[in-house]
């Protein structure tokens, strides 16, 4: 029974901290702050379904958190994502684009850490600013936790889908200033990732279909894996046009652009052949040698 019970604890131990919930920031976070409202699940009957299933849709977002999801400890590979769901900055596709893919990524050994980030913003002039602002204290706040969570430094990335690509990228570009000042030892951290997965992510060109001037790279810019579809009404120019600015400074970066698979898929394959991004992804992250082999 004692081995039994030692395995037991084990596992526990391994489990202790996934779907803990942790608030950001020490006080009210920097800046904007969206209109009063209950936090929750904001979907209704007649909204729109992937693949057969339901989307939960968080909203009202005051108190930017992340949500923990940890793989068993003989399993991580010492990599960690800061995960960041879509949703139009109006809400969080939490699941579709958070802890589905939070345990995606667990399965290959990388830590989790889905962020629920401030929603409703649309009404503040930059929209992505205050979810890039927690974007950028969740990655800080991930290396001041590395050893607790056996997290290497060198491996915190971040990832998101469609308005959750556009906060992702906005953190890894805004390094210089970064996009809100200091407020206590957490932020003494590196908020830059290094390495972005951006899914079909949106609100990064202009009209002309060119990026838009903040969104700018340069040779520090770390590596990008980047997925859309052809027919995505959101436009693959978000994707395209990222790419072409990394090949002009040399940030090998890879990019999938399926011919077919609209938006908001997530890692819902189903019938849709641009839901395999994750396939190519885990490709990518195994020669980065954040996937340990065998995974």
């Amino acid at each position: 029974m004692k081995p039994l019970l030692s395995i037991l604890l084990s596992l526990l131990a391994s489990f202790l901290h996934s779907g803990e919930v942790v608030k950001l920031w020490p006080g009210t976070p920097p800046g904007y702050q969206p209109p009063p409202g209950e936090e929750g699940d904001k979907s209704k009957p007649t909204d729109r379904g992937v693949e057969g299933k339901p989307v939960i849709r968080i909203g009202n977002v005051s108190q930017p958190a992340v949500e923990i999801f940890l793989p068993p400890e003989g399993e991580r590979s010492g990599a960690a994502m800061v995960i960041c769901p879509g949703g139009g900055f109006n809400i969080l596709a939490w699941d579709l684009e958070g802890t589905e893919v939070a345990e995606w990524l667990n399965s290959h050994g990388i830590a989790a850490f889905v962020l629920k980030y401030r929603v409703p913003t649309n009404a503040h002039t930059l929209k992505w600013e205050p979810p890039a602002q927690d974007a950028q204290r969740a990655i800080r706040w991930v290396r001041s936790r590395a050893q607790e969570y056996g997290i290497d430094k060198d491996k915190v990335g971040i990832l998101g889908f469609s308005a959750g690509g556009c906060t992702a990228a906005r953190a890894t570009l805004h390094q210089s200033p970064v996009l809100y000042e200091a407020m206590d030892a957490v932020d003494q951290e590196s908020a830059k990732p290094n390495l972005a997965v951006l899914v079909y992510p949106a609100y990064l060109v202009n009209q002309d279909g060119k990026l838009m001037d903040d969104v700018k790279v340069d040779a520090t810019t770390p590596p990008m894996f980047l997925a859309y579809a052809f027919d995505d009404p959101v436009r693959p120019e978000n994707a395209i046009e990222m790419m072409a600015a990394l090949k002009r400074v040399g940030v090998a970066s890879e990019l999938h652009l399926y011919d077919t698979g609209g938006h908001g898929y997530g890692l819902r394959k189903g019938s849709n052949p641009a839901a395999a991004w994750s396939d190519r992804c885990s490709e990518w992250l195994k020669r980065k040698d954040w996937i340990k082999s065998g995974k």
